[in-house]
């Protein structure tokens, strides 16, 4: 019984010590260590202490070039907000999170081909948040030429530890960025919770497919687009079970482990749908975007 009592006594300490880290063993094998509800709860807390309803752009409209101090980084934080023009300032909007590729910031995507993110937004009715993602991947490790289903060139990329381009330090702050960004919105608009998304592009992507598993309460459905950085082992499937995922890609860049992906979640019975254009890596972002929307929709219109 002593003995019973010294490991249940251990057990709790470690897990407050965790908690009070805001680091775990990691719930995804290529991604960060940080415990992803010690981080929502602390998001939310950020969040309640910054956002105002008396200062003038609260619940605005429109296209909005927004900042926060993250205390962190030690560093005013950008992210890009659309709230369609015609809101009526009420009802819940639905939301759409976009995680722009590398090499790109948070207005890249955005301002893109004719601003095409911001007039699907308007058109469908949903508030657009693109956020920077403090300078790094998301959290998500994983580069090319990570192979969906290669097992043992996966446990390669796994042994070798975090990508070379971010220190885990920087990936940690990226991924608290998105979290934080995210209930700043919710803290300041009234945002269906029951239809919030969230996709991108190559790099954002994979912040998708580990994001959205990662904090997998948040989204109603995924949409990462020519992305493929995911692994078969060491990635919590279970937790996207029940989450629809639209995965598109160019077939002139590397699709073949996005292939491989849709015809593993196809075989298991996941929700999944695949759209391949003949574009190339960046070309096929404005053919896709379109039909992320309409996912978007048919996901929503199915519950109601």
């Amino acid at each position: 019984m002593k003995k019973i009592f010294v490991q249940l006594l251990i057990a709790i300490i470690g897990a407050n010590y965790c908690l009070a880290q805001e680091e775990c063993t990691p719930l995804i094998s290529f991604g960060t260590a940080l415990d992803a509800k010690s981080q929502i709860e602390a998001a939310r807390k950020n969040a309640l202490s910054i956002v105002d309803p008396q200062v003038g752009y609260w619940r605005a409209k429109g296209d909005q070039h927004r900042n926060y101090f993250f205390k962190e980084a030690n560093e005013n934080m950008p992210y890009r907000l659309y709230v369609p023009q015609n809101w009526d300032g009420k009802s819940d909007l639905p939301l759409v999170m976009f995680l722009h590729g590398g090499w790109n910031d948070e207005n890249s995507y955005v301002d893109a081909n004719d601003r095409q993110l911001i007039k699907l937004a308007e058109k469908y009715g949903y508030l657009l948040v693109s956020p920077l993602g403090c300078h790094a991947a998301y959290g998500n490790n994983l580069l090319l030429p990570a192979v969906f289903g290669e097992t043992e060139e996966s446990s390669k990329i796994i042994a070798a530890g975090r990508n070379k381009m971010y220190s885990k330090e920087e990936q940690i702050l990226s991924e608290k960025d998105i979290i934080n960004v995210l209930e700043l919105i919710l803290a300041e608009y009234p945002i269906d919770k029951k239809n919030m998304f969230l996709t991108g592009h190559s790099m954002g992507a994979g912040g998708t497919w580990y994001l959205g598993a990662k904090y997998s309460n948040y989204w109603k459905g995924l949409a990462p687009m020519s992305g493929p950085f995911v692994l078969e082992h060491g990635y919590p499937w279970d937790s996207i079970s029940n989450i629809p995922v639209f995965i598109s890609e160019g077939s002139k860049s590397a699709s073949k482990s996005s292939r491989l992906i849709y015809k593993y979640m196809s075989e298991k019975n996941y929700e999944v749908e695949y759209m391949e254009v003949n574009k190339g890596h960046g070309e096929m972002i404005p053919v896709v975007l379109p039909h992320v929307f309409l996912f978007m929709e048919r996901v929503r219109n199915e519950t109601k």
